[in-house]
């Protein structure tokens, strides 16, 4: 049992040369339970003046999941959120049938060097759900439950296990921890979802005995509890979920079940008629390749 399949993840420069590691969307695997879309940035230093920031864009029938392990970054929105985001929180953005939003270095940082390190998640909307109002909440690192375990810590972000459930309000099941394990700890994972990923961050994992590199992820068996062993101290990402309902298209910053309504998104945003960030009148225009709904 154990891993199923290994995704191994591609570098995509978000411009300025902000690069990412990207592992979800694969051409192996479009996603694990709602979950369709990994980003891994950093850790990397900003430097005063490097001006690393994503302008205005548009998204629909998503939900964006951003959570810091360093660094900060300021969250605005076309329903007038304004952010900062920091280590520890949740914040869950749910594009239904459309937002726009920004994510730009935070005032007091723009002259100073930092270190940035997080990952940010897509989870598909169920279909029931891909056109409802957008909204925006933020969960601070407090209010995150944390379970410590024998050789292990654990933060339950969103969904429950070790009984204890995340504030975060989110859908299809959906699972989402942070563990920290220490070097030659080990803890046993029960089959929290039908469908589960292990991401280590910054240090090789073995699930039952099988060697997990840093910067890779490992889809497990289903129904299965897996045994994890770190050779030495590693931050491991878990997710998954219910399977979602029925197969996503993906298009730049649009996801949707069906293929027109991402031909409207696509149109709506090069007519700006999807709002604007307050303040900001910057934006994002669309790629250069067009998307057909033929």
């Amino acid at each position: 049992m154990g891993i199923e399949q290994i995704l191994l993840g591609h570098g995509k420069d978000l411009g300025a040369g902000f690069m990412v590691r990207r592992v979800l969307p694969s051409a192996q695997r479009q996603g694990v339970g709602p979950f369709l879309f990994f980003d891994h940035f950093g850790p990397v230093t900003v430097h005063s003046g490097a001006g690393h920031d994503v302008r205005p864009h548009p998204h629909i029938g998503l939900a964006t999941v951003t959570y810091l392990f360093e660094g900060a970054m300021e969250h605005r929105d076309s329903l007038g959120f304004e952010q900062r985001i920091e280590p520890g929180a949740i914040n869950w953005m749910t594009a239904g049938r459309g937002i726009v939003h920004s994510e730009r270095q935070p005032d007091d940082l723009k002259h100073a060097s930092y270190a940035i390190h997080g990952i940010q998640l897509w989870a598909a909307l169920p279909r029931d759900r891909e056109e409802q109002a957008p909204s925006f909440v933020h969960t601070a690192a407090a209010t995150i439950p944390a379970v410590n375990l024998a050789g292990a810590a654990v933060k339950v972000l969103v969904g429950q296990a070790f009984g204890v459930v995340s504030p975060v309000q989110a859908f299809s099941g959906a699972v989402y921890l942070d563990l920290t394990l220490g070097g030659n700890a080990s803890m046993d994972l029960p089959p929290l979802a039908p469908e589960l990923a292990l991401y280590p961050v910054d240090g090789p994992l073995e699930v039952d005995g099988q060697v997990l590199e840093a910067g890779s992820m490992g889809l497990l068996a289903p129904g299965a509890g897996v045994r994890l062993r770190a050779p030495r101290p590693v931050r491991v990402m878990l997710l998954g979920g219910e399977p979602i309902d029925g197969h996503r298209h993906m298009w730049w910053n649009f996801v949707s079940s069906r293929k027109e309504r991402i031909a409207q998104a696509a149109a709506d945003w090069q007519a700006q008629r999807m709002g604007q960030v307050a303040g900001d009148p910057e934006w994002i225009p669309l790629p250069d390749h067009t998307f057909t709904a033929a």
